[in-house]
């Protein structure tokens, strides 16, 4: 009876738990409670994925982000805020220490509400570039609302699938119209890795400041596809940072506006949808991999292996210790998490999931190719001989890319060299006949010699009883 209940307490912590693979727990820092009813869709949206939200203000000195050295949210959203500073709490330091326990934040800005320096500190740190001008906004002459912007062009229509980037897995792909009201433009570093922008402006857009009241701009922050509207940064540690340009892109009346491109026709815009992958992919609801079953064995015995070991290691999972040229076969089961289930892992032809053999670097480095798929998983494999060198080798999978989570699983073996009854019989070896029958001959000779000279002594003389001279 007691292992019942249990089985159906863990079953309503499931049905309650967030779509989320890292947690539940949503912080949304909001500094005036009138602006939390601006994006109450937003909100509804958030909560029947199973997000507990918690709204406080930055300016509450009892907030605190980790409570005995852990993380009391598992999430952060950070809406715009008009002051300076955001509080004791929320300090850039706080912020890093909070990623590096796997936290994962959403940040929005306005162009309506100047940037903390707190803020401005922590984008510096991860190589993300806002105007120096704290007014600055991005206007496009040519793709803006016609209804909502017709003299100040600040309000950008963006064609979902054009902008986004090719290697996003689709995450914020689809159909449909974005608005972007008043936005920010983010400039992302050249030197990290871990930058990618998700969204970018058309190329006929650039930063301005409409307080400079001028009718050309000489020396914009940024233009074109250099300006990101929305940019994202995935730790090493897989902790997911996103800037997202536009806060009012959030808000209630964008959601299920009507807007019209110049020269286009009236659209619905995709805010929703959209705001709903950000936020999953930011809150690891989407590109979270996965991985099963490891494994690695015998794939045959190869040639002139004798040793007993060899042969019962064939058809052994995972051994200990291999001897040098044995033929191996490497397993591995990679499943994706998509909102609330595994599926199984595919990956683009144009890309390569690799095994790694190495010691202190890879002498092998081989593709691993799908050999199976179930409901939820992709086994990969890989066969191949291994090195004439002794020592201790890991099968290693690092596989790091744009918007997914990083793998790097490691398994160490031990690679003998041949033991002494391993080594082929000299017979075998085509090569070894000639020094062989030098032996022989060499043997045959001696006897030879031998017998011809126990044979061969000299005559006597019968009548001197002497040898003959």
């Amino acid at each position: 009876m007691r292992w019942l209940l249990s089985l159906t307490f863990i079953a309503l912590l499931g049905l309650v738990q967030a779509l989320s693979s890292s947690g539940s727990r949503l912080l949304v820092v909001v500094e005036e409670a009138a602006e939390k009813a601006k994006y109450s869709t937003f909100w509804k949206d958030l909560e029947e994925r199973g997000y507990k939200l918690t709204f406080d203000s930055p300016k509450n000195d009892k907030l605190s982000l980790f409570q005995h050295g852990e993380r009391s949210f598992d999430h952060i959203l950070l809406l715009p805020a008009k002051s300076k500073g955001l509080g004791p709490a929320l300090t850039p330091n706080l912020l890093l220490q909070f990623i590096n326990k796997d936290g994962n934040i959403l940040l929005t800005v306005s162009a309506d509400a100047p940037t903390p320096t707190a803020i401005s500190s922590l984008l510096l740190e991860l190589d993300i570039h806002l105007p120096p001008d704290r007014n600055s906004l991005v206007v496009d002459h040519f793709n803006y609302d016609t209804t909502s912007a017709s003299e100040k062009h600040d309000v950008l229509i963006l064609t979902r699938s054009s902008p986004l980037r090719s290697d996003a897995r689709n995450f914020f792909g689809g159909d449909g119209t974005l608005a972007f009201p008043r936005a920010v433009a983010q400039e992302l570093g050249n030197t990290s890795p871990l930058l990618a922008p998700i969204l970018r402006a058309k190329s006929t857009a650039y930063s301005y400041n409409p307080k400079d009241e001028v009718e050309t701009v000489e020396d914009p922050f940024a233009v074109g596809e250099q300006i990101a509207l929305v940019s994202s940064m995935q730790a090493r540690n897989s902790a997911r940072f996103t800037v997202f340009g536009s806060a009012e892109a959030l808000e209630d009346k964008w959601f299920d506006a009507k807007v019209k491109p110049v020269g286009g026709k009236d659209s619905k815009t995709a805010n929703r949808e959209f705001a709903k992958q950000v936020t999953a992919w930011t809150f690891k609801e989407l590109g979270v991999l996965k991985v099963g079953r490891v494994e690695h064995h015998l794939s045959s015995i190869s040639e002139g292996s004798s040793g007993n070991d060899s042969v019962a290691q064939l058809g052994y999972l995972n051994p200990t210790i291999y001897r040098v040229k044995n033929d191996v076969t490497f397993n591995i089961e990679f499943s994706e998490y998509s909102y609330d289930h595994l599926v199984p892992l595919k990956i683009d032809p144009a890309d390569a999931l690799q095994l790694e053999f190495t010691m202190l670097s890879p002498f092998h480095r081989l593709d691993l190719v799908p050999i199976s798929t179930t409901a939820n998983s992709t086994i990969f494999s890989s066969t191949f001989k291994l090195p004439d060198q002794h020592g201790i080798f890991s099968f290693r999978v690092n596989y790091k890319r744009p918007f997914l989570t990083n793998v790097d699983v490691k398994r160490e073996v031990t690679v003998r060299h041949f033991a002494h009854d391993e080594w082929p019989r000299s017979w075998e070896i085509s090569a070894g006949w000639v020094w062989i029958a030098g032996v022989w001959i060499t043997v045959i000779g001696w006897v030879a010699f031998v017998g011809i000279w126990l044979w061969s002594e000299p005559a006597y003389d019968q009548s001197k009883g002497k040898k003959m001279q």
